[in-house]
């Protein structure tokens, strides 16, 4: 017996691994050779592309489909009807499969609903994406960015809080309190 509950309309391949805890809802796809790990949720009409990778308490919410070549690490939030993409330059015609380019979603980061992950730009820890961004260049570790294409316009808290630095470079999460330093154009969280 399973240790993941899958919705009776889910489809589910045999070669794929799903962790303990998972919910897999209505309509979904998960495809031989992918990873999925434990408490993850995955909405409904889903689909799950083989050599995918899911870390733990992965949260895909509906009409999200994961390409061939997306690694997203624990905690990664993916919004409603975001999309990934895996070739650079789709032809209906011409097959790319040895083209495919990889999209490593880092710990933590939310992408929000209808944004645009194109091929090969990684998403850094506690980044956020904004709802109908365009991602077409690498997105620097607890950057907040928007916009088509996205344009960085500050910085979040592993909270999801809007980061304001101080003439130091220090700010404050105003929900979890923990603090941050701005260095050199990066975010760190100080311990």
């Amino acid at each position: 017996m399973a240790d993941y509950f899958a919705h009776e309309t889910a489809v589910i391949d045999e070669g794929c691994s799903i962790g303990a805890g998972t919910s897999i809802w209505h309509f979904s796809h998960i495809m031989p050779d992918c990873e999925i790990g434990e408490k993850c949720n995955i909405g409904q009409n889903v689909v799950i592309l083989p050599g995918v990778k899911l870390g733990s308490n992965v949260k895909v919410q509906n009409n999200v489909s994961l390409y061939t070549g997306v690694t997203c690490e624990d905690d990664v939030f993916l919004g409603p009807s975001m999309v990934f993409t895996n070739v650079i330059n789709p032809r209906s015609a011409v097959i790319r499969k040895n083209e495919y380019m990889e999209t490593t979603v880092g710990k933590g980061a939310t992408i929000g609903a209808n944004a645009t992950i194109v091929c090969g730009h990684n998403i850094g820890e506690y980044a956020f994406i904004g709802a109908g961004t365009v991602v077409i260049k690498e997105i620097a570790p607890y950057a907040l960015v928007v916009g088509n294409p996205s344009k960085q316009i500050g910085w979040m808290s592993e909270y999801g809080n809007k980061l304001i630095f101080n003439e130091s470079g220090e700010a404050t999460c105003e929900e979890s309190k923990e603090k941050y330093k701005l260095e050199n154009g990066r975010v760190s969280k100080i311990s």
